[in-house]
């Protein structure tokens, strides 16, 4: 393989360190040391070190010296608008989900990424083998260009769904039930056994529950509540979702589940650390058999029954999220965070050299299997889709070899956010439980993933005024979501509470969207 590396001529402009005949499957090196710039952000869990050995080892494969700019999870999304903003940003923005890119994309912030895509090699490859194209594509900005570029994922599993004590279901003889009907009649006779208890529980503040329930009930709320926007086949427009009569009968369902006290209030109200303890600990109390979780909450679940009840006395297990009135559907999960580049960047040197490395770190295998599990031979071992920890590794997250010396994530900066962006269907299971890899099966054979809403990108002057309009509209659904689940207003007031939509610009929001699709549409085809 031949190398470019740059000399300062025009001819070389933005080509400083790039490779020449980069190709998937390559491992990307610059062919002189670049510095590239990123925004980290912290997890109050995990403190970022200078010693890791992630860094040492990302410049000695890579040439690059990765250099960190370091924000709190607490308020990132702020701070990390804050810095591009006012174009004081890094020039590699990680963490990005798919939307969160619209602001930066009307404004120019951003780099027009699918200019570059042939730049992009991996990129490409697994868009075409995991059979993306079309998701890609339904990124696109009102230009008709991407503005982001998103972590992908082999198979789509929802991460956060049901968990199940599946050993109390047992002692009852309740089957295990597949739709929230079927859960709510297995509720009440675990409430009949257990009249202390409160079976269902949720240490999100519903964001999680009403999530993954949603799409059951053919609408969209809680963390998936997004601009509030979903498609209404039979009308062939969007429509906004928290008038929908799919919404209103989500909301009566977990109204009646608080009511009859199968589903604690404190699942909407109790904030944070303190909410996702609160749970753990009522489970391992036997005052909860179910609740929201992803499969890291499980290990938690079990290691706190561990102390009360002891090991092999329990049985915790992840469901498909349960069926509902508008059937087996979940939302899609094909893409996970991913990445934006600083517009300055576009005009620096290194410009060619910055594409490729994200591409590998982004998309290449290699590069996946090194930022989950570390250097091959030191850390893990790898037999065709079998990964292993070295026995003085340890990795708390995953609860892998306990009392191990040494933890990769936080001694060696191994398994950070990074690693979760892209991953193939055996890297997802390789740090995964038993059941959890049961659970991507289950899900894979029995649940739909929903259609996403056709692409309605908005224009920067839409941008301002569908957040002037959007954010009074969904702080007034998220206190009404809250109160008529917690009893707190009645249901009868629903049309009232629509007419108090509408009167804070509901139209106007709506038909932001649908003149934006029918934009699109004719523009693109």
């Amino acid at each position: 393989m031949r190398l470019r590396g740059g000399d300062g001529d025009a001819a070389d402009a933005g080509t400083t360190g790039a490779m020449e005949d980069y190709a998937a499957g390559d491992q990307f090196e610059a062919t002189e040391p670049v510095e590239f710039s990123i925004l980290w952000t912290d997890w109050p869990e995990v403190t970022v070190k200078d010693s890791w050995e992630f860094f040492d080892v990302l410049k000695e494969r890579t040439n690059v010296d990765l250099k960190t700019t370091h924000i709190p999870l607490s308020d990132h999304l702020e701070k990390r608008s804050l810095l591009i903003s006012a174009g004081d940003a890094p020039e590699i923005i990680p963490l990005v989900y798919t939307g969160e890119e619209k602001q930066f994309a009307a404004s120019g912030s951003v780099v027009a990424l699918s200019k570059y895509l042939d730049q992009m090699p991996h990129f490409q490859k697994y868009v075409e083998e995991w059979d993306l194209q079309e998701m890609v594509d339904n990124l696109r900005q009102e230009d008709g260009e991407l503005y982001m570029l998103p972590g992908f994922q082999e198979v789509s599993v929802p991460m956060f769904t049901l968990l199940v004590r599946k050993d109390k279901f047992d002692e009852l003889g309740i089957e295990m039930p597949d739709t929230w009907d079927e859960y709510r009649e297995a509720f009440l006779k675990l409430k009949a056994a257990y009249p202390d208890s409160y079976p269902l529980q949720d240490g999100f503040q519903g964001q999680s529950l009403l999530n993954y329930a949603a799409r059951g009930f053919g609408t969209q709320a809680g963390w998936g509540f997004g601009d509030g926007m979903q498609w209404d086949e039979d009308a062939g427009e969007l429509e906004y979702a928290a008038t929908s009569d799919e919404y209103k009968e989500m909301v009566e369902f977990f109204h009646g589940l608080v009511q009859d006290g199968l589903l604690h209030p404190d699942s909407f109200t109790v904030q944070d650390q303190e909410a996702v303890e609160r749970v753990e600990r009522l489970v391992s109390e036997g005052k909860a058999f179910a609740g929201s979780g992803a499969s890291g909450t499980a290990i938690e679940w079990s290691q706190a029954l561990d102390t009360t009840v002891g090991p092999g006395n329990y049985e915790v297990v992840q469901v498909p999220p349960p069926a509902g009135p508008a059937g087996d559907l979940v939302e899609p999960r094909n893409f996970w965070h991913g990445f934006m580049i600083t517009k300055e960047a576009e005009s620096k040197p290194h410009f060619t050299a910055l594409l490729q490395f994200l591409d590998w770190l982004y998309y290449s295998p290699e590069a996946r299997d090194m930022l989950r599990w570390g250097v091959e031979g030191e850390t893990y071992t790898k037999s065709g889709d079998e990964y292993t920890l070295n026995p003085e590794y340890r990795l708390d997250i995953f609860n892998l070899n306990p009392g191990a010396p040494t933890d990769i994530q936080k001694d060696l900066g191994w398994s950070t956010f990074l690693a979760e962006a892209t991953e193939s269907r055996a890297l997802k299971e390789s740090y995964a439980t038993d059941q959890a890899v049961e659970y991507i099966d289950q899900v894979l054979s029995t649940r739909t993933p929903t259609d996403p809403n056709p692409p309605a990108p908005l224009s920067e002057a839409d941008l301002e005024q569908a957040a002037l309009l959007g954010t009074p509209l969904k702080d007034a659904v998220d206190t009404a979501t809250l109160r008529f689940i917690l009893g707190e207003r009645p249901l009868s007031e629903w049309d009232a509470y629509v007419a108090e939509l509408e009167a804070k610009g509901l139209q106007q929001y709506v038909d932001l969207y649908n003149t934006a699709r029918e934009r699109f549409a004719e523009n693109n085809g």
